[in-house]
């Protein structure tokens, strides 16, 4: 069974590593276009316009209720065929392009990120002591100073556990990219099952390998969260 993780052409250990590699990769990209499109629908959502709550809203409702593999088809081949549309437009005898599956990835991924994100932001949002924002009001600081002074550190601590658990979602939702031909750990597993008609060993290689990620990530999130409660004083301490 060793020989199977053994290097070159005679083992699967390098290509695992390799759609390991493209696994973190993809998640590592995908997680700051999440975080950024749930602080715009988060703030969406807040706005007192009504036409950005409903933009807001909207996008949460929506995204939320698609399967994530759904998204994922109609990003890959959406933003394919509009891509090749707009380039016949522009020039009639361009030829046409391949839409990267790893671009697909981290766009359909972080949308679905965002939206969950955006409700754990804006119940972080809602969660804040309005005194500490009339406070700072009271002794004159503006309201871009209030926002990056008071609200946004404790938002960040506020919303981390449930930002946590959408990471490791995310991490595991990659997964499915390998169904749009993306050199993933899943897409890597599968290609080495095909060869040597052994699904067990394989897979099990591949569940302890998202595990293992999960972990890893339930660690440092465990240090970012003591960090971001340091001072904090608990109820009964």
């Amino acid at each position: 069974m060793s020989d199977l993780f053994t290097y070159g052409d005679a083992g699967w250990g390098d290509e695992i590593l390799r759609g390991l590699a493209v696994t973190v990769q993809l998640a590592l990209s995908t997680l700051p276009l999440g975080l950024l499109i749930g602080f715009v629908i988060a703030f969406a959502a807040m706005s007192h316009r009504p036409a950005l709550r409903f933009v807001g809203f909207g996008y949460t409702t929506l995204m939320r209720g698609l399967p994530e593999i759904l998204t994922l088809f109609v990003v890959y081949n959406g933003v394919g065929l509009l891509l090749n549309s707009a380039l016949r437009r522009i020039s009639p005898e361009a030829a046409p392009v391949d839409f990267s599956p790893f671009a697909a990835g981290v766009i359909a991924l972080g949308m679905v990120f965002g939206a969950f994100a955006a409700e754990v932001i804006r119940g972080a949002f809602n969660a804040l002591d309005r005194g500490q924002v009339e406070a700072g009001l009271a002794v004159g600081m503006r309201k871009s100073q209030i926002f990056w002074r008071i609200k946004l550190p404790q938002v960040w601590r506020f919303a981390l556990p449930g930002l946590g658990n959408l990471w490791i979602n995310m991490l595991k939702d990659t997964a499915l990219v390998s169904i749009i031909a993306l050199d993933d750990l899943m897409r890597a597993t599968k290609v080495a099952v095909g060869v040597t008609k052994q699904p067990f060993t394989f897979y099990l290689v591949a569940c302890l390998i998202y595990w293992a990620l999960c972990l890893v990530s339930e660690f440092i999130l465990a240090r970012m969260e003591r960090r971001a409660n340091r001072g904090v004083r608990r109820a009964g301490a």
